[in-house]
């Protein structure tokens, strides 16, 4: 029996974990970081406990840290939840040497899978399909290239101790190979302190679809059906769903049973999911094991109707399951995305900031999970997901249409988010017809992530008028706390002498300038944008809400006012502007067209540049971290690197200066 445990992890798993062990009377510790002193997860436990600075590696990493507060606060049993230490063989190990319980697999299963090469090994020998590739212990560039001329292009490199997409590239010619395996390398490094890879053939037009297992201590493993999670940019997972869309029976079973059999070869205790590639002629080849609870689990649950994280904790207190896999069934459908702090426009580059509002969705059929709130933030140091937004309904389509109208409520002002995004893809023809491939995303990012795209002259309108219901309701407070309710400083109208009453509102909307033109006359507002003319009428609340009338047609907005920003949630979309402050001094021009700034705050990892340098237009200067990831910040155009401001290891913030560029000279005509 767990009478006390400890969880090692942060955000929307640690505060799922807590409510469910809570509800089982059992007794929740959290830890913390620096950063996350106020967290929600800290919170929703009983007791929580100081661990280091907001660094991971200082902090929910420190395995030698988590178990002394384990110790000092009379755990019974350790939850890692995913990420961090869950898949940590060693802290496994340590929990159990120390009599803690580690609520997952023995650390011999993780072992055994945590490699992606020792798994397909293993899995060779138990007779699972793989997809043909190395997986072998020679890792010096020239024997992997080697093997990915053997195998024929295209070949995806694989970090052998990855996961979530890092260290993991796809190389299509010969020509890219070098490159591709030194940067996969250095990722592989990074994300996991192993530079290991495998060499796999590259499949085209593959669907990514997984097995759920559950297994417990007295002989006992089950699979629970398929999840299909081949939307996917980068190797990482944005949309989730099960069941696996058109995936036949007999498909279905032996998925199921390959499954259970990888399971059962390693030992396996506790929850854990089997990924699969499933190829255009419907056969499925083994890629790994995952050896903890996946963040895409509440679609299982879902389908099911099984809590997965109190089955966890059951069956760590050494319980039997309590069902076999004959009594098992599928229930309606569902579907998971992952709301980031992100912005699609520009490459998806992950966004920090404060989360000035926040609201999620309510509604039937929709499930949200989030490990922050309102008046938190989206900070550096850890992943930047800010919900799961699940949907279920009696079919695939009922529950597609319940998440987007999910995503439609979707309110968040602070950070720029994927919401809009992820309603174009929920939404896509392709999507609701049917299965994805994996590549269908990248081939589509032009329609579900269209740059530069311009705020409806009915957005605009809506911003103005928001304006100036704020600007009257400011005056009319004004003059009533003045004494004087009816004078003529209590008037918003913008009235002026000899001329029409009017106000004239200059927003900026991306890089584009917008006057919109506000008149008042019998009750009602006139905007003028461009050449449109909208007649509006609306109430504002205190909290942003609008319910209003656009040239007579009823309507629900939201206008939310930061600082000089303006977002304004409209028809399920929003729209970020910026509202200029006429009384503002107008600011200095940035420096030469050639300064580069970190676009998000980072951390140096290799300059590619040095000052006198002459580069081409798209030559790479620098490399960023950030969130895990890499980004490559290049030359806009052809010149001479004039300033570096940074070196390798240095940490930026965003809008730091890394490099300037001095402009080539046109060459000289000859002759």
């Amino acid at each position: 029996m767990i009478r006390t445990l400890l969880i090692a992890n942060r955000g929307e798993i640690a505060c799922r974990v807590a409510r469910t062990a809570r509800a089982m009377g059992i007794r929740t510790v959290a830890v913390f970081s620096e950063a996350d002193a106020g967290a929600p997860h800290v919170r929703a436990c009983d007791e929580a406990w100081p661990i280091g600075p907001a660094a991971a590696a200082e902090s929910y990493l420190k395995a030698d840290v988590i178990l002394d507060v384990a110790r000092r606060a009379g755990a019974d049993a350790v939850h890692p939840g995913y990420g961090f230490l869950s898949e940590n063989a060693g802290f496994a190990r340590a929990c159990e040497a120390a009599g803690i319980v580690f609520v997952g697999p023995p650390a011999s299963a993780i072992d055994a899978m945590g490699s992606k090469a020792g798994a397909k090994a293993l899995m060779e020998k138990a007779g699972v399909p793989l997809v043909p590739g190395y997986h072998g212990d020679d890792q010096a560039p020239e024997r992997l290239a080697e093997a990915a001329r053997s195998i024929g292009f295209p070949v995806l490199l694989k970090a052998s101790a990855g996961g979530g997409g890092k260290g993991m590239r796809v190389v299509r010619a010969e020509a890219e190979l070098t490159a591709a395996i030194d940067s996969a390398k250095r990722e592989g490094k990074a994300s996991f302190g192993d530079d290991r890879l495998i060499v796999e053939k590259y499949l085209e037009r593959p669907r990514h679809v997984e097995v759920q297992v559950f297994a417990d201590r007295h002989g006992n493993t089950v699979h629970l059906f398929e999840r299909d999670c081949s939307a996917q940019r980068r190797h990482q997972k944005i949309l989730e769903e099960a069941p696996a869309p058109e995936l036949d029976p007999a498909t279905r079973e032996a998925m199921g049973r390959a499954a259970v059999a990888a399971a059962e070869a390693v030992g396996y205790v506790g929850a854990g999911t089997v990924e699969f590639i499933l190829d255009a002629s419907g056969s499925f080849h083994f890629m790994e094991m995952n050896t903890r609870l996946q963040v895409e689990h509440p679609v299982t649950e879902l389908i099911t109707g099984l809590d997965l994280v109190a089955l966890q904790l059951r069956v760590a207190a050494g319980e039997p399951l309590p069902f076999g896999q004959e009594d098992l069934r599928i229930g309606g459908h569902a579907v998971e995305v992952r709301l980031y702090a992100e912005d699609p426009a520009r490459d998806f580059f992950p966004q920090t900031g404060p989360l000035t509002r926040l609201r999620l969705p309510e509604g039937e059929g929709v499930r949200v999970d989030s490990g922050v709130e309102e008046g938190g933030a989206v900070t550096v140091h850890y992943d930047p997901m800010i919900a799961k937004l699940i949907a279920h309904g009696r079919d695939r389509r009922e529950a597609l249409a319940r998440l987007a109208a999910a995503l439609g409520r979707t309110e968040v002002v602070g950070v720029t988010t994927n919401a809009g995004f992820l309603k174009r893809l929920v939404e896509h023809p392709e999507v609701v017809a049917g299965p994805i491939d994996t590549g269908f995303v990248g081939r589509e990012i032009a329609a579900l992530a269209p740059a530069g795209e311009s705020a409806p002259e009915s957005v605009l309108a809506v911003a103005g008028l928001a304006e100036m219901l704020a600007l009257d309701a400011a005056a009319k407070a004004a003059a009533a706390r003045g004494g004087d309710p009816h004078s003529p400083w209590a008037r918003a109208d913008g009235w002026r002498l000899n001329d029409t009453a009017h106000h004239d509102l200059v927003f900026h909307d991306g890089d584009r300038t917008v006057t919109v033109r506000m008149t008042h006359e019998a009750g009602a507002w006139t905007a003028l944008v461009g050449e449109a003319r909208l007649r509006l009428r609306g109430v504002l609340d205190g909290d942003g809400g609008l319910d209003l009338t656009v040239d007579g047609r009823r309507q629900a907005a939201t206008v939310v006012a930061d600082g000089d920003r303006r977002v304004v949630f409209l028809a399920g979309r929003s729209w970020p502007l910026a509202l200029e402050d006429p009384f503002a001094a107008g600011e200095a021009e940035e420096g030469a067209e050639g300064r580069l700034t970190a676009p998000m705050p980072a951390k140096v990892i290799r300059v590619a540049a040095a000052v006198g340098d002459r580069v081409a237009r798209g030559a790479v200067l620098l490399v960023l971290e950030a969130m895990k990831m890499e980004h490559s910040v290049a030359a806009p155009a052809d010149g001479t690197v004039a300033r570096l401001a940074v070196g390798e290891g240095d940490l930026v913030e965003e809008g730091a200066e890394l490099v300037v560029l001095d402009a080539a000279e046109p060459e000289a005509n000859a002759g």
